[in-house]
């Protein structure tokens, strides 16, 4: 079963209708483009309402028989501007890293809906770990970090910088970098990534 979120999200996508979009326009029934894929006329039916979602082998299977790639029903229409909302309610929270301990910090995505990002911006709350736990990273691009509240110790290569409530950093995220919360009080920032 899908949470709201990641049924509001495939929505977005509007898979089902471009799939009848082209079937339409190829003058294709549902039962034979059933008899062409192996899916029953019903469940291609549910598909292109949005009453259930494909599968990528089953979406592969219907662009098959149009002679099209995956990406037709998945890239956004490119003729539209790029408009997506972010509700508080329907974002999760994730850890640092799944299962691990002594998580710096969690995070949630800000702009999961849209499907054409020259950037990706995260809401991220941290705590506080001893220095020797902390889990380096690195990733191609650039990266923003605009503390909300509390203070934030950013571990960058060999330096270590510190951040209060309203201070920002611009800095290469290819270099190996960790955060940590230093203080006592809540640590939030909003977090801008690139590349």
């Amino acid at each position: 079963m899908l949470s709201a979120t990641l049924r509001e999200g495939l929505k977005a996508y509007a898979i089902g209708p471009r799939i009848r979009a082209i079937r339409l326009k190829k003058k294709m029934g549902l039962v034979e483009l059933g008899k062409h894929t192996g899916l029953s006329a019903a469940m291609l039916s549910k598909i292109e309402r949005g009453q259930l979602f494909p599968t990528l082998p089953t979406l592969l299977r219907i662009a098959m028989v149009f002679s099209v790639g995956l990406d037709y029903f998945v890239v956004a229409d490119r003729d539209k501007p790029v408009v997506a909302i972010s509700r508080h309610q329907d974002r999760l929270r994730f850890p640092e890293k799944a299962g691990a301990k002594d998580q710096a910090y969690e995070f949630e995505s800000l702009d999961f809906p849209a499907v054409q990002r020259l950037l990706n911006s995260y809401f991220a709350e941290f705590f506080d770990v001893p220095t020797e736990k902390l889990r380096r990273h690195q990733h191609p691009g650039a990266e923003f970090i605009y503390v909300l509240s509390g203070t934030l110790t950013l571990h960058l290569g060999d330096d270590q910088h510190t951040l209060d409530a309203r201070d920002s950093m611009y800095f290469d995220s290819t270099v190996p970098h960790a955060y940590r919360k230093s203080g006592g009080k809540t640590c939030c920032a909003l977090v801008v990534t690139t590349g």
